[in-house]
């Protein structure tokens, strides 16, 4: 299965991000292979629909499930009609919040965690 994992750096050992839409980066990590890759998140300085253009660029990496700390009302029901499941962490490297995934530790959210920040506010 291949994940996207918010992130404020580039790299696995770089530390998570609990922001969706307006995350740094995605790390988009397959649990099969161990393979991944970092995309910078091109919704993280849009002035709007920041949540919704992060959706739209996962699907476009083949990502099947999003971890992040915190997902907006308009991210959450753009991340539903992709078909995308979501997960919550709470801290962690990009690479603790995998482990944390395949230990079966982190809670699926089925429902907004939070409410809009526009301008990233």
């Amino acid at each position: 299965m291949k994940i996207a994992i918010t992130a404020l750096g580039n790299k696995l050992d770089q530390p998570f991000s609990p922001r969706f839409g307006r995350a740094d980066y995605f790390i988009v990590y397959d649990t099969e292979t161990k393979e991944w890759e970092a995309h910078a998140n091109p919704g993280a300085n849009a002035r709007g629909g920041a949540g919704p253009l992060a959706v739209q660029f996962i699907t476009k990496t083949g990502a099947q499930a999003v971890i992040s700390g915190r997902y907006g009302p308009n991210a959450f029901n753009a991340l539903k009609a992709a078909g995308l499941e979501a997960y919550i962490a709470e801290s962690g490297t990009v690479a603790e919040v995998v482990q944390q995934f395949a230990d079966g530790k982190l809670k699926q959210t089925f429902e907004a965690t939070g409410g809009e920040l526009h301008g990233g506010h």
